[in-house]
């Protein structure tokens, strides 16, 4: 977990800055807090939250820096934005900014969940704020924070991951590691801990027990494959390397917008030889070879003879291939290296009719629920799917630690 104080300003720039994030849907604001009677108007623009905080600030006329801008970042997706808010929330009481307006705003457009924080750093009493040993206080206030939440949490998490249903030890493992946590299998318990910290522990008898009640719902896999089948033709399926391992555009887009989470498996430097994917909305993993094969999950459409974008698999079309669309960059990498983040490029995503006009995308439907939602006929075959227990397993023993990307 990383706290960085941005730089100071005479202006509240940085609220202009955090709005147009979400005015271009790479931002979300997740509180408004301490702003008074503002909190009840609707239909706020950022001046009248830059007015606000010039008004409290005007109180001192010493601070030549009234604005304070906080970025608060976590590994790769270690932190969900709902926890990210809580950490930010007692992180400002630590800091003595509990009673002053602030704004929390949550960014997505990079490979860190991270958000920023913007405030006024002279107090309603028109006192400034201390900043003696601010950045030093920064981390202690954050330690202390997570040091007392961690341990709530895993226990949430521990909950949550044996409600999944799953047909390995080395699935259930990727539930948890994938919240960033790291497992250590001694004595039959799972050791579990965060950034060198140990906070937990679990019986393994009590994996292998949830293990054997596991059904596997062949429904939902067919939902799965379709719902893959669907958004394939206009999110790019290739698999890329990153900071935290493999992933893919249609991966990207999978979880972030329908909770199918895929982890890549990778040996060396070599490209994935297989994938998992956890059903976070069903609360369940699944081998790859379950939903389909890699070699079909990750295949650009434009290789498949006969098959048109916009068609699955199952039908058989017998028109010319048409060229997919572009697709859409994203920005990744450590945003607090700099205060400001460079924006993505638009994105191209569109669809095909059948005409072979470009339209643009359809609403997203819900398997569950949408009654003109066709399930196609499956005949799934894992018999050439790469144990993940016997192989991972053993890499584990080897390594002495768990890696989620090589899964």
């Amino acid at each position: 977990m990383i706290v960085k104080i941005l730089k100071k300003s005479a202006t509240f720039k940085a609220v202009r800055y955090n709005t147009g994030k979400v005015e271009k849907d790479r931002g979300e604001l997740l509180l408004v807090k301490n702003f008074g009677v503002l909190q009840g108007l609707e239909d706020l623009r950022p001046q009248d939250y830059i007015n606000y905080l010039e008004a409290v600030s005007a109180r001192s006329t010493r601070t030549k820096y009234p604005q304070f801008h906080v970025a608060i970042s976590t590994k790769g997706r270690a932190h969900s934005k709902e926890e990210l808010s809580d950490i930010a929330q007692q992180w400002m009481d630590g800091m003595g900014y509990g009673d002053q307006p602030y704004l929390l705003i949550y960014h997505k457009d990079t490979a860190n969940n991270h958000l920023h924080v913007v405030s006024t750093r002279v107090g309603r009493d028109g006192k400034k704020i201390s900043d003696r040993y601010e950045k030093l206080r920064a981390y202690r206030v954050l330690n202390q924070v997570m040091g007392e939440g961690e341990k709530q949490a895993v226990t949430g998490h521990l909950q949550k991951a044996l409600a999944y249903s799953f047909s390995t030890r080395a699935q259930f493992m990727m539930i948890l590691e994938a919240k960033g946590y790291v497992l250590t299998l001694k004595d039959g318990a799972y050791a579990i801990s965060k950034d060198g910290r140990e906070l937990a522990s679990l019986e393994a008898s009590k994996v292998d027990e949830r293990i054997k009640t596991r059904e596997k719902d062949k429904g939902r896999v067919g939902q799965i494959r379709t719902i893959i089948e669907r958004y394939r033709t206009v999110h790019d399926p290739s698999p890329n390397a990153s900071e935290a391992g493999y992933t893919s555009v249609l991966a990207k887009f999978l979880h972030e917008k329908l909770g199918l989470q895929v982890l890549f498996h990778v040996r060396d430097d070599k490209p994935p030889y297989g994938y998992t994917l956890i059903d976070h909305s069903g609360k369940a993993v699944y081998k790859g070879g379950e939903i389909m094969p890699l070699a079909e999950f990750i295949a650009p459409m434009q290789t498949r003879e006969g098959q048109q974008p916009g068609f699955t698999a199952t039908e058989n079309v017998n028109t010319k291939q048409m060229d997919a669309p572009e697709n859409a960059e994203t920005t990744s990498g450590r945003f607090w290296e700099n205060d400001t983040i460079p924006d993505d490029k638009p994105s191209g995503d569109t669809a095909i009719s059948d005409d072979g006009q470009r339209q643009e995308p359809q609403p997203q439907i819900h398997p569950d629920t949408d009654p003109g939602f066709v399930l196609p006929t499956i005949d799934i075959n894992i018999s050439d799917d790469i144990d993940d227990e016997a192989i991972l397993g053993r890499n584990r023993r080897r390594k002495q630690k768990a890696r989620t990307n090589t899964r």
